[in-house]
Formats: C-alpha cells, structure tokens, sequence
C-alpha cells in the first residue's frame, strides 16, 4: 500500500507542475479559459447608412464625376532679349531681332451640364486660348471645342466628344438661403481635383468690381486658384453655382469665394448654344448711384434710384426723350434702387420690344416709353 501511494503522490505532483508551467507559457493550449480580467474592445460598427448629417459623402460623389479639369494653352510672342524692349538699344539695332513664340498653359475647372457633352465653365478661364482639354475624373481626356462665351458675365461653354458623360443635376438656386451648407468642387492649384466645404454667407452680392453684371452667390468655401468655373453644389449634391472669383490678398483663400448662380448661368448658357453669343437690352445711357448729397442737391427726401448722367446720342434713350440729371426709379413698374439694379434690369429685357420708364424730373414723376436697343458686344 505505502509503494502504491508513493507512486500516486509523484504522478500527481509532476501533473500539477505541467499544469502550472502550461497555464503560465501557453494558456491558448489549455481546452478552457483560465479566470482572469476580461477586456472589452469597444469596436466602430459597419456604415450603413451613407446620409449620416456630419458627413457629406453622398453629395461629392453625386457631384464630383461632373466636375472636370480643364487645361488651356496659347501661343504668345516675346523678344528674343530683354534688351529689345530697350529703345535705346533699337535705335542703333533697329527692328532686325525678330520675337519668338512662347506656348504658355493654365488650368482650371467645368461642370459637364448636358449628356451632349457640354461643359459651363468662366470665361477667364478660356479666354484667347488656342487648345483646350478636359480631363474627367475617370481619367478620359479630350479636346473641347469653343461654343461661346459672354465675358461680361464670365461664362463660357464648351463642347467635348465622348460619351456617356455624368451630367450634373441643376438645383435651385433662387431657394438658396444665407446659413446653408455648400460644397466647392474644382482642382485647386492643379493638385487635382478636391471638395470644400462651408455655408452661404450673402446672397445677390454686386459691386465686386469683377463682373460688369454681378450678382453673386458668397461663400466661405475654401475657393483657390484653379477652382474658377467648377461647381457649388447643395447638400444634395445639385448644381446651384458656378465657382467665379476670390477676395484675397495672398492669391489664397480667405474666406470669401464668390459663385454665379444657376438661374443667371443657365439663361447665359442656352443663349449661347442656341447662337454663340448673349443678347442684352440697352438704353444707352451711364448712371450712377444715388448719394445723400446728391439727393439733397434735387431736393429729393430719399435716395431711390438711379441718376442718368449721360445720354449716348441717338441711342434708345436719347430718343425716348430722356436727359442727363433724370432720376430713373421704375421699369416696367418695378422698382430701381441702384446703378447695378437698372443695368441688371434693362439687360433683361428683349431688344426690340418698348418699355416704360419712369423718372423724376424736376421733382415730378414721369413716365416715358422707350424703345430698348441691343448691347453692344463687349470684347
């Protein structure tokens, strides 16, 4: 008995001491789990659902195969040496260096805004260019064509060969309110192309001095060089802008970027494919702004409307019978508050079709019918 319970006693003792050194080295070998702490992993659950409100993800991937990169190029003629702009120096050479050609390039963005392949981008953008190309985001290029451009209002339209071109959605822009969230869209320094994001933060903005017709959306979108004519979406991805212009000092952003709204873009647009160019009314007149002092000079008690202080001779207006010191308030009955107002109004209006005008002269109100003239073209 004693020799069987010796036998028992050291089995049991090298049992357990396997048991200690696997349960030390090697626990995962053991058929159950030793007691311990018990470490919970808190892990991110899958994305489902895409229109989450802190994430805009839905609405750039709607709007970004829409947007292209454009490249121009031209070719420019320089001197051959510095010293041929010297004219000291052509007084005893002459003219016998002749200038060489000098192929110049700059970039920036469109918006493909018809299966058709068009493509509504700014007028800077394109302006005396000899060749441009587009590039879309799924890496197609090709040469566009010029279909017109209208500079006064910045824009231009393109027309590109390819197919199955993503067309953007155009949205409401007169709806846009001043607070709501806007994307740019565009390809920024020529990095490629990239989204922005910030609010509306003033509507029908005019008086920029960058446009002779204004009328803009602002922005605090970061906008940079290279994103002029790309697009400024909703948050839905819908197209209710054309990305034109920055405030900055630096060539940066700072903060306000400034877009043409779709329903002024749209109407320049269709003109110009339907016949390459933009018809405006015009009453041949320069106007300027209301001032308390000049008020106060026509003894007037507001500043409404807008002051005519010339009159080209022979235009619509000076027919009409409308002279320079005449304060016109009214078109068509509706109301004029500024020089830019009018311009905005009479450009509006058909060529060809008469109109009622009404102005104060010598303190009395008048009414004068007027025949509305074409603009002329601007260079």
């Amino acid at each position: 008995m004693y020799r069987f319970w010796l036998i028992f006693a050291q089995t049991a003792t090298v049992l357990l001491a396997i048991f200690f050194v696997v349960s030390t080295l090697r626990p995962e070998l053991l058929p159950w789990k030793p007691r311990g702490e018990i470490v919970t992993v808190k892990e991110v659950a899958p994305v489902v659902d895409t229109e989450r409100p802190d994430s805009y993800a839905k609405a750039a991937e709607i709007a970004m195969p829409s947007v292209v990169n454009i490249f121009t190029s031209k070719e420019i003629s320089e001197p051959a040496h510095p010293l041929l702009n010297d004219p000291t120096f052509r007084q005893f050479f002459g003219e016998q260096f002749e200038t060489r050609p000098r192929r110049t390039s700059s970039l920036g963005s469109g918006v493909i805004v018809s299966p058709n392949g068009y493509i509504l981008t700014n007028h800077h953008v394109i302006e005396a260019a000899d060749e441009v190309e587009v590039a879309l985001v799924d890496g197609r290029k090709a040469k566009a064509s010029m279909i017109g451009s209208d500079p006064e209002s910045d824009l231009a339209v393109l027309k590109v060969k390819l197919n199955d071109l993503p067309a953007i959605t155009f949205g409401q822009s007169q709806q846009v309110k001043v607070g709501d969230v806007v994307l740019a869209v565009g390809n920024p320094f020529g990095v490629g192309q990239s989204v922005t994001m910030g609010i509306v933060s003033a509507l029908s903005r005019s008086r920029v001095g960058i446009n002779t017709f204004e009328n803009f959306i602002q922005t605090d979108a970061a906008v940079n060089p290279g994103n002029s004519g790309g697009a400024l979406t909703d948050t839905s991805g819908n197209l209710i802008g054309i990305n034109t212009a920055i405030y900055s000092r630096t060539g940066g952003s700072l903060g306000i970027g400034f877009a043409i709204p779709t329903h002024v873009a749209k109407q320049i647009m269709e003109q110009i494919i339907q016949s390459g160019s933009v018809i405006r009314g015009w009453l041949g007149v320069s106007m300027q702004d209301m001032t308390q002092d000049l008020a106060e000079s026509f003894g007037l008690d507001n500043l409404t409307g807008a002051l005519i202080a010339g009159v080209l001779k022979d235009g619509p207006a000076d027919q009409a019978g409308i002279k320079p010191g005449d304060i016109l308030i009214a078109v068509e009955g509706k109301p004029v508050t500024s020089s830019s107002e009018l311009l905005n109004l009479v450009a509006a209006l058909p060529p060809g079709n008469t109109v009622t005008v009404t102005v104060i002269r010598s303190k009395q109100e008048k009414s004068i019918p007027i025949k509305v003239g074409v603009r002329p073209r601007q260079k």
